[in-house]
């Protein structure tokens, strides 16, 4: 029969793995704490407003803008599991609890959960959408809250599993380095299923490009299609994409450690860049944002109405006359003709 060590402390399963655990603040303990509150508040603040103003403009109110409205709460998450992890590192990690441990862990993984499933099925409703030639999928509201629901309780799922038995408190030769209270058999199906995963998106939209490609060849050879639908439609798609390349840039290097750890590599320093990727996937969910505002006028116009709410209570800043001004810079340029704001 084999021994728990449920009453030992943090410390114990440190030493154990081999991971330092400090009693003081070093000046690099500082710095990380101090970039990452920063980072972790720009993301809360961001991706509220992404959140605001999906809700709130009805141009938004549809699936694959709920699903990235969806990604935004997820990036919401992490940006909270960051902060609280901030709260609970260095020095202060020593005095945890087993279970204030695992929950400074679970938050992580959920929040990483939660992004992963939601891109998969953004990858998914957008291939249901290019190859049946709409701008918009079908799919009822009910079902898109039914699809969000089942997101966030497999992203739960996935991280309170350590929580409740696949750890390695009843086997200490099976414990990580870098997360030493999990089981390295853990970590290793965690990454593997994230890697996976990110595969499958990739071919995903690497299946839609070649598609949209080959069917903008076609469509041009006709006249009933807008040029306004196409150019929508593309547009609707790179954007998707930069969010998927730069969650699989931010998010793979931690994985790919993650899987070497649980691998028992023994030659590879896994410890040493272990900040640096949790910092660089934190940074990703302030990117998303970004890029919301950077390809998206609507969104952005949108971003400026809520950042500017307060001026609009002033006569000289009334909707009326912030309206009345968009629609001229929209019809009037220097050269007499129309503009066309290029939407997500």
């Amino acid at each position: 029969m084999r021994h728990c060590y449920y009453n030992e402390s943090v410390g114990f399963f440190y030493n154990n793995s081999r991971k330092e655990l400090t009693t003081y603040w070093r000046t690099k303990d500082v710095l990380v704490v101090a970039l990452g509150l920063t980072v972790s508040v720009i993301v809360l603040l961001t991706n509220l407003l992404v959140i605001s103003a999906i809700i709130i403009n009805r141009r938004f109110h549809y699936p694959i803008y709920y699903l990235l409205g969806n990604l935004a709460a997820a990036d919401l998450f992490a940006g909270i599991a960051y902060m609280f992890l901030m709260f609970h590192t260095g020095p202060r990690t020593a005095g945890l609890s087993l279970r204030t441990w695992f929950i400074r862990q679970s938050l992580l993984d959920t929040s990483l959960t939660a992004s992963v499933v939601n891109l998969l099925a953004i990858a998914v409703e957008r291939h249901q959408t290019i190859f049946t030639m709409q701008l918009h999928s079908s799919m009822s509201n009910q079902r898109v809250v039914i699809l969000i629901i089942c997101i966030w309780v497999t992203a739960l799922l996935l991280g309170l599993i350590p929580s409740y038995g696949w750890h390695c408190l009843c086997d200490l030769g099976n414990c990580s380095r870098m997360a030493p209270l999990y089981s390295r058999s853990y970590l290793t199906f965690w990454a593997l299923s994230n890697l996976f995963i990110f595969l499958i998106m990739v071919v995903v939209y690497t299946h839609i490009f070649v598609y949209v490609k080959r069917k903008m060849t076609s469509m041009s050879k006709h006249t009933s299609f807008h040029p306004r639908y196409k150019e929508t439609m593309i547009n609707l798609i790179k954007t998707v994409i930069i969010i998927l390349s730069a969650f699989v840039i931010c998010w793979t290097p931690g994985q790919v450690l993650l899987l070497l750890d649980g691998l028992a590599c023994e030659s590879c320093n896994v410890l040493a860049m272990e900040k640096y990727v949790l910092l660089l996937a934190e940074i990703n969910s302030l990117i998303n944002a970004i890029v919301y505002s950077y390809r998206d006028n609507e969104m952005r116009s949108t971003f400026r109405k809520i950042l500017c709410f307060i001026c609009y209570r002033n006569p000289k800043y009334s909707p009326a006359s912030v309206k009345s001004n968009v629609t001229k810079r929209r019809i009037l340029s220097q050269n007499g003709h129309s503009i066309m704001d290029s939407s997500l």
